[in-house]
């Protein structure tokens, strides 16, 4: 499990012993159980004892304490003291998952969270990049040549091409690629498998990075990884994003990062005519609502080419 803030650390020693074990044995829950993240995990804990601590300071002692009354009393305050609502909506969804949780382990008589409404979060529409300043990015790499420049056309490549997270490219390992089929083996969000096509580009870029790259990086502690970082490690997400970065400023694109990359691969896939079931699968998304923030960005470019183009727009 990943080690939590400093400031969630005091405060969650500070906490009663109820609520302290029952932030730790909730933890263990997401962690072991429902097989969330370690930064999921962290984030979840993180909340919670910001709640709980609240709860302290209203007289309660224990998971069974909470009511509607401090959960509300707790997200009033987060948004006086100017927290956003996107973050007021993930911290009721936070409070409510753990008192489903108590409700259920017997910790609490009642689910106190059934009651709570979430702060409708704010959703900005993606910004993506056209198919043509996709391509240049792309390009920008220039032939291949050195191991950091066979690695970062790879790793652009395949961003744009699978449209997968950066977390889950910088988990491949080598036996996660299959070129016969040119397809690529994922592990997503709540270790969730999925298998998602790469086209002829990425596999070239694969095929360099394996023949020449790859090799000139090895070293012990390389493991099974695809990706790996100059001293033979395992690739981080710090450096897939300065890659996207340095060669978006290259080519004069505006901010560009790998979750942009990703959006602009499933913006040009229904673009392209794939239908929503598809690209959601192809993302990973859990459910086609968060898919379809995609068809409001493709709409977004149909009417502003309309507005543009037509004579009477």
């Amino acid at each position: 499990m990943s080690t939590p803030s400093r400031s969630t650390r005091v405060r969650h020693e500070a906490l009663a012993p109820p609520f302290r074990d029952g932030v730790d044995d909730f933890a263990q829950h997401l962690a072991s159980v429902e097989n969330r993240s370690a930064h999921t995990v962290r984030a979840y804990v993180a909340d919670v004892v910001s709640l709980l601590d609240h709860a302290t300071r209203m007289g309660c002692t224990g998971p069974g304490d909470l009511d509607i009354t401090v959960l509300r009393s707790w997200l009033a305050k987060l948004r006086t003291l100017g927290a956003a609502r996107a973050s007021l909506a993930r911290r009721a969804a936070s409070a409510r998952t753990f008192t489903a949780w108590a409700h259920r382990s017997g910790l609490s008589a009642t689910d106190a969270g059934a009651q709570l409404a979430s702060p409708r979060a704010h959703r900005e529409l993606p910004t993506v990049l056209r198919a043509d300043q996709a391509g240049g990015l792309l390009d920008a790499v220039g032939e291949p040549g050195s191991a950091d420049s066979s690695r970062d056309r790879v790793v652009l490549e395949l961003l744009y091409a699978t449209a997968i997270r950066v977390s889950e490219l910088c988990g491949l390992d080598l036996g996660d690629v299959d070129p016969a089929r040119r397809v690529v083996r994922v592990m997503g969000k709540g270790a969730k498998e999925r298998t998602v096509p790469y086209g002829l580009p990425a596999q070239r870029a694969l095929d360099d990075w394996l023949r020449t790259g790859r090799p000139r990086l090895a070293g012990p502690t390389s493991g099974a990884a695809l990706l790996l970082g100059v001293r033979g490690g395992r690739l981080q997400p710090t450096v897939v994003r300065r890659i996207v970065g340095t060669y978006a400023r290259v080519t004069g694109l505006p901010h560009t990062s790998p979750h942009g990359l990703r959006h602009s691969a499933a913006t040009h896939l229904l673009e392209g005519g794939a239908d929503l079931r598809t690209v959601q699968e192809l993302l990973g998304h859990a459910t086609l609502s968060s898919t379809q923030i995609y068809t409001h960005v493709s709409m977004e470019r149909l009417r502003a080419a309309y507005r543009q183009a037509h004579p009477r727009a």
